[in-house]
């Protein structure tokens, strides 16, 4: 028999899934409730998976008014990938010029070597994983440049990027083109090159941000097309039905 950790668990996975599957669309809206029943499990360990995805940028809570799955907003994700863009590559600027700094900490960087500078054969294939590393890949550049404040503010994109961002790795050709751009970039910086690391970092996320942006409306399409909705920007919020 399951706990409530692992009832919490295979809530918290399933909706994930759903999210980035589409299967869950932006704005859908649903209760506590109807997790609950969807599952065969009470409401406490409904509302741990559900805190998790709103701290995840996923989902979020109104008060006595159930949930809703974060509506995708272009027009503000392209703001957070210009945003995220300098943060990175200023933290990159800073590993570049002061290396001897005692708040920088280029460790950081070699333990990433042991990830994404291996061969083919030694690469992970799964969307999920990969998108874990590449977050913790992005993370490492930042806080390595020793701002913590930076890298909280990076955090905070992070955050907020993270539904459409996954897009990639699930949907996309991102994989093999994350490794080997990711490869570069470390190579970059173990030699020093500012202006290098700058320009691959530069393309990297502005390649991340075409891709996803193409695969959000796209998937948006299909999912819609599917359920046979409306398209029109002011219907009211869909009520999912869990079954």
């Amino acid at each position: 028999m399951m706990g409530e950790s692992s009832r919490s668990q295979l809530a918290y996975l399933s909706l994930r899934d759903d999210i980035f599957a589409f299967r869950l669309l932006p704005g859908d809206r649903f209760t506590e409730g109807d997790v609950a029943e969807r599952f065969g499990i009470s409401r406490t360990p409904v509302r741990e998976a559900l805190l998790r995805l709103q701290a995840e940028g996923l989902v979020r809570g109104y008060y006595r008014n159930g949930w809703e799955v974060v509506p995708i907003d272009l027009a503000r994700f392209e703001a957070l990938y210009d945003l995220r863009t300098q943060l990175e590559t200023h933290a990159a600027v800073r590993l570049c010029q002061e290396p001897a700094s005692p708040r920088v900490d280029r460790t950081r960087l070699a333990v990433l070597d042991a990830t994404w500078r291996v061969p083919p054969a030694q690469r992970l294939s799964d969307g999920n994983q990969v998108a874990d590393l590449d977050e913790a890949f992005h993370r490492a550049i930042v806080c390595a440049a020793g701002n913590p404040e930076a890298a909280a503010v990076h955090q905070q994109v992070t955050d907020r990027i993270r539904i459409i961002r996954r897009l990639d790795f699930a949907y996309g050709d991102r994989i093999h083109l994350t490794y080997e751009e990711h490869a570069r970039i470390l190579a970059a910086l173990a030699a020093f090159d500012r202006a290098r690391v700058v320009e691959l970092l530069t393309a990297h996320i502005e390649e991340g941000r075409v891709e996803v942006s193409r695969l959000s409306t796209e998937r948006l399409e299909q999912a819609r097309t599917s359920l046979e909705r409306p398209l029109a920007t002011d219907a009211p919020p869909r009520r999912r039905r869990f079954g």
